[in-house]
C-alpha cells in the first residue's frame, strides 16, 4: 500500500462523516495504521432504540461508501475488506489505497455532494425525469449487495398506511419517545439532530411518509408544495448479517449522492422497518423479506436557502492515527 499523507487521510474521514446516521449519532470511529485504514462500529454510540445495532451498522456502511468516494476525488483508489476479523464483530472494514493516476470531473462531483447533501423533512416537488435518473442509480447499484426497489403510487399508499400504523404502535413506548426527546433537544451540541431541521405541525401534514418527530415552530416553510409528490425507494438486503448491513449503507450512500448529484433533494427514513408489524407491510410492498431504509427524493423550489449542515463531532473524537 501507497502511504497516504496525514493531512488527505484527515480530510477525507472528516468528508466521509458528513454521512448520515440514525438520529446523527455518528457511531463510528476510525484508526489509521501503518497497514491501511480502519473502521469500526463505537458501541457507546448506538441509540437506546436501536438494540441490535442494525442502524448504527447501516450508518457506518454510509460513511464508508462516503470514505470511498471522498478518497477517489482525492485521487486514492480504495481497496476494502468488510468485516475482516471475526473474532472483533465491531472492525467492519480495512481499507488500503493506491494512488490514482488521474481524477475525473465525474468524481470530484460526486465527493462535492457529500458536503452539499442534507435531510430534508419537508415536502418535495416531483422528479421532472424519473427515467433518467432511475436508470442512472441502476448503474451504480449493484443487486448483489442490496436491492433498490421504486415504489409506485399504490406502493406509496401502503407505506402511508404503515406510516399511521406506526405512530399507532409507538404511542405507548415512553422509551422510543424519551430517545427523540433526547437527540432532538433544542441546544446546539456536535451530534442529534437540529431543532432546525425538524418541522412543524403544518408541514408534517403535508408528507405522508415520514417520522413523527417532536415538533417545532416554524413558519411555514415551502407553501408552494402543497403535499409530499417525491419517489420513495426501499433499500433491502439479502441476509440478517453485519456485512449485509453494512452493504446496505454503502447502497444507501450512493442512493444519496447519485440524488444530491444531480440537484435532487433526498431525505432517509427507517421508522417502517424498526417494527417488525410495518416491516412486514413494507415486505409485502416490495417482495423482499428484509426492507431496511426508505429514501424519499424529490425537487425544491430554485434558489432556496440551502440550510446549514447538521452538527458533526470534532475530528480529534472520531479519527485515532497511530502510524
Amino acid at each position: 500500500m501507497t502511504t497516504v499523507p496525514t493531512d488527505v487521510l484527515a480530510r477525507t474521514v472528516a468528508l466521509a462523516c458528513r454521512a448520515p446516521s440514525y438520529h446523527n449519532s455518528q457511531p463510528w470511529h476510525w484508526v489509521a495504521e501503518r497497514d491501511g485504514l480502519h473502521l469500526y462500529l463505537e458501541p457507546t454510540r448506538v441509540v437506546q432504540t436501536d438494540p441490535t445495532e442494525r442502524q448504527a451498522l447501516i450508518s457506518c456502511g454510509a460513511a464508508l461508501d462516503h470514505l470511498r468516494v471522498a478518497m477517489a476525488a482525492a485521487g486514492w483508489q480504495a481497496q476494502i475488506d468488510r468485516c475482516p476479523d471475526p473474532r472483533n464483530e465491531n472492525h467492519l472494514a480495512s481499507i488500503r489505497f493506491t494512488e490514482m493516476t488521474a481524477v475525473t470531473d465525474e468524481q470530484r462531483h460526486r465527493a462535492e455532494a457529500i458536503a452539499t447533501r442534507r435531510t430534508d423533512r419537508l415536502p418535495f416537488a416531483p422528479v421532472t425525469d424519473w427515467a433518467a435518473f432511475e436508470t442512472a442509480l441502476a448503474s451504480r447499484t449493484d443487486d448483489a449487495v442490496a436491492l433498490v426497489d421504486v415504489m409506485d403510487d399504490a406502493d406509496r399508499e401502503e407505506l402511508a398506511r404503515a406510516t399511521d400504523l406506526t405512530d399507532v404502535l409507538r404511542f405507548y413506548d415512553s422509551t422510543y419517545f424519551e430517545t427523540l426527546q433526547e437527540w432532538t433537544a433544542p441546544f446546539e451540541g456536535s451530534d442529534g439532530i437540529p431543532y432546525d431541521s425538524l418541522v412543524s405541525a403544518t408541514e408534517g401534514e403535508r408528507v405522508d411518509v415520514a417520522r413523527s418527530f417532536p415538533l417545532s415552530h416554524h413558519p411555514d416553510r415551502r407553501p408552494q408544495i402543497p403535499a409530499d409528490l417525491s419517489t420513495i425507494l426501499v433499500i433491502s438486503i439479502h441476509d440478517n448479517k453485519r456485512r449485509d448491513l453494512l452493504g446496505c449503507g454503502e447502497t444507501l450512500s450512493t442512493v444519496l449522492l447519485e440524488a444530491t448529484a444531480a440537484g435532487l433533494a433526498t431525505c432517509t427514513l427507517t421508522h417502517l422497518t424498526e417494527l417488525a408489524t410495518t416491516r412486514h407491510l413494507v415486505e409485502k410492498v416490495t417482495g423482499h423479506r428484509l426492507p431496511q431504509v426508505l429514501v424519499r427524493i424529490g425537487e425544491v423550489p430554485a434558489h432556496e436557502h440551502t440550510p446549514p449542515p447538521t452538527p458533526r463531532r470534532p475530528l480529534a473524537e472520531v479519527l485515532t492515527i497511530d502510524l
